[in-house]
């Protein structure tokens, strides 16, 4: 499993702040400020002054832990979103149809080398594949990461999809798993995020 421990790289110019490392806003408040169509997935709410971890720990034990799956798409900064939920769906892999397999391989290519070439294939193949796997949601938060979603196509694509797209494929993996199951599941992957918010 790809190692997403936080490994920051401080300059002087960041010796009275930590850099943001993984997140893409400097607190809860202001990812669903933002990013306002976070709201419409989730129940819990960042009280007045809590930190994005204090906020994700609240998520997980709260009656609705899977808003914490989502605050953690909607919170990180894309590739690292995606990169996350690519673990997640490599965790559940005996939960993922053989039909997935060819798209999470062109998903791991593109970590490795997120060139733009490789996004826009990425793309045609989401957006043309017959079904909405959780491997195709994963594959379209790819194409929707940033910069231009084909060569003819100059406008990126609204922020809030490339999050919605990566909470997506996680929930609807996990959703396939038995009951008994999911709690261990969201647990993992919760401790899988808590590493992206500590980095602040």
């Amino acid at each position: 499993m790809t190692d997403l421990s936080p490994q920051p790289i401080r300059t002087d110019a960041e010796k009275t702040r930590p850099p943001m490392g993984f997140l893409r806003y400097e607190s809860p408040q202001a990812v669903f400020i933002n990013l306002p169509q976070i709201a419409e997935l989730t129940q819990q709410r960042p009280r007045p002054a809590e930190d994005s971890l204090a906020f994700l720990t609240r998520l997980r034990s709260s009656p609705t832990p899977e808003d914490a799956l989502t605050f953690t798409a909607f919170a990180a900064l894309p590739q690292t979103a995606i990169r996350w939920g690519y673990e997640a769906l490599r965790m559940m892999a005996d939960h993922l149809d053989p039909m997935d397999r060819p798209m999470m391989e062109l998903i791991a290519a593109w970590l490795q080398h997120p060139a733009t070439n490789m996004r826009q294939r990425i793309a045609r193949d989401a957006l043309w594949a017959p079904s909405r796997s959780p491997s195709v949601m994963l594959g379209l938060a790819v194409a929707w990461s940033g910069g231009p979603v084909a060569p003819n196509d100059p406008l990126p694509a609204p922020l809030h999809r490339c999050p919605r797209a990566v909470s997506s494929a996680v929930l609807t993996c996990l959703a396939r798993t038995d009951l008994h199951r999911r709690p261990g599941y969201l647990a993992r992957f919760v401790d899988m995020a808590e590493p992206l918010f500590r980095a602040y």
